[in-house]
């Protein structure tokens, strides 16, 4: 299986920026990456951020990527599953490939964030229960052509859905590994995982893969299970304007992510309190010589593609998403440099 080299897409919106110029802006990164050879673009699903993002339907979004565009994926990343009815989201994807011809790849999550879960009125703390039940029911009603289920959340008496899937069972589906626990779980279902190193680092990532791996073939699967890497990259023409074009960009990022999960730590149903709160004091006091060692890639394209290709032999990863402007705040020409240097020097050389 050939190396999957897509980006991570955030519909960025600036504080100020008005929302139909964060749309045009953003399609026009997207028709780029199309004309530059990119495999796939991922879209993120973030709610009530209206100083970072305009994604918040991200299956809108990916039907209106495919029908601009022809050959390149489209994948969600990830859809965060406890805040939809399972059979409304079945309906809707299976739409979206027939209208992406096939292209459509759903990534599925739970979010570790509770502050989206309480405006939608969902309790945090039956996050992973809904998670399991939605996934069952999707991926039931795709391969019976009449389905019933019964849980604890959710109940389904004898539907169909229509459409049935372009692709057969059903999409490609894969799903966020974030804790410890997940990993084995995600590979006792033979399902592919999507890793981050938001909130850890990539020295930690091997375990926890290990740990899948393990439980995938024990479970019987076929092969060793496929890991899908996303990571803030940033190729600049040289190493030094690659390392400061997105300094401030990157630096904001996680200051404010580490508040956010500081505060999630006092939110009802969260787990692992101790643990957040640690972890996002840490993140609002890293230094960005930590953040270039542990969590981005920012090089030339021959830095970052040594640094890729050392981190596929240790992690054995089938795929990145680089995740193409950390924190927002990077120019847009800047960007669009970047992103073309990433389809036409960085790619290739990972195939």
């Amino acid at each position: 299986m050939a190396f999957e080299f897509g980006i991570f897409h955030e519909f960025q919106r600036r504080a100020g920026q008005a929302d139909a110029e964060a749309f045009a802006q953003s399609f026009t990164q997207v028709d780029a990456a199309e004309r530059w050879g990119l495999d796939v673009v991922w879209l993120a699903e973030l709610h009530f951020v209206p100083d970072r993002s305009v994604a918040s339907a991200p299956l809108v979004l990916a039907s209106a990527i495919a029908t601009r565009t022809r050959r390149m994926k489209v994948g969600i990343a990830v859809q965060v599953l406890p805040l939809c009815h399972p059979l409304r989201l079945a309906e809707e994807v299976t739409t979206l490939d027939h209208i992406s011809q096939g292209r459509l790849i759903f990534g599925v999550g739970r979010s570790g964030f509770p502050r989206t879960y309480e405006a939608y009125g969902v309790p945090y703390a039956e996050s992973r229960e809904r998670f399991a039940e939605a996934l069952q029911i999707l991926r039931g009603s795709w391969s019976q052509e009449r389905f019933s289920f019964k849980g604890q959340h959710y109940q389904v008496r004898n539907v169909t859905v229509i459409p049935r899937p372009l692709q057969q069972p059903y999409p490609e589906l894969r799903v966020a590994a974030t804790s410890a626990d997940t990993y084995p779980a995600i590979g006792a279902m033979g399902l592919p995982i999507f890793v981050a190193v938001r909130l850890g680092t990539i020295e930690e990532l091997g375990p926890n893969i290990a740990a899948y791996r393990e439980a995938y073939r024990a479970a019987g699967h076929r092969g060793e299970g496929a890991v899908y890497l996303r990571v803030p990259v940033y190729v600049g023409e040289t190493e030094d304007s690659a390392r400061e074009e997105p300094e401030r960009s990157i630096m904001q990022f996680y200051r404010t992510l580490g508040a956010q999960l500081e505060d999630s730590a006092t939110r009802s149903g969260a787990r692992a309190i101790e643990q957040r709160a640690e972890r996002g004091q840490a993140l609002q006091t890293i230094r960005y010589e930590d953040a270039l060692r542990e969590k981005v890639i920012v090089g030339t394209p021959v830095s970052v593609t040594a640094r890729l290709k050392d981190l596929i032999g240790k992690l054995g990863l089938n795929g990145v998403l680089a995740e193409l402007n950390c924190g927002g705040l990077i120019p847009n020409d800047k960007v669009m440099r970047s992103l073309q240097l990433m389809c036409e020097e960085v790619a290739p050389r990972l195939r």
